[in-house]
């Protein structure tokens, strides 16, 4: 899994953004196998885009600063929920679909469930 932020192409700036807040907490047990192919975009703080690449199927990722405007964009379905560690009324896209532009997200988590 790798976290991008497309205007940086620095391995030093990918890096600091992933410090900065782009880290996701890995909430479950390391078990669950494989990927989602492709990639899992979001708007991030003032509007700045972030994207991570071929993120783990079954895992719940929670995000550490303010995530809107999902777009799934993996082979797989992606649940994005209002609480961290998937918890809260959860909204699925399928793959290809995004969530409103406004729609806030605390937590994601790949494949089916």
């Amino acid at each position: 899994m790798r976290f991008f932020r497309p205007a940086l192409a620095t391995a030093a700036a990918t890096a600091t953004i992933a410090a900065a807040g782009c880290t996701l907490a890995l909430a479950s047990p390391a078990a669950a196998a494989g990927t989602a192919k492709g990639w899992f975009a979001w708007v991030g703080p003032k509007g700045a885009p972030f994207f991570i690449e071929n993120p783990p199927d079954g895992r719940c990722l929670t995000m550490s600063q303010e995530s809107q405007g999902a777009h799934n964009a993996t082979a797989l379905p992606a649940t994005v929920y209002p609480q961290k560690e998937c918890k809260g009324t959860p909204l699925r896209l399928d793959p290809g679909r995004h969530a409103p532009r406004n729609a806030s997200f605390a937590s994601v988590k790949f494949g089916s469930h």
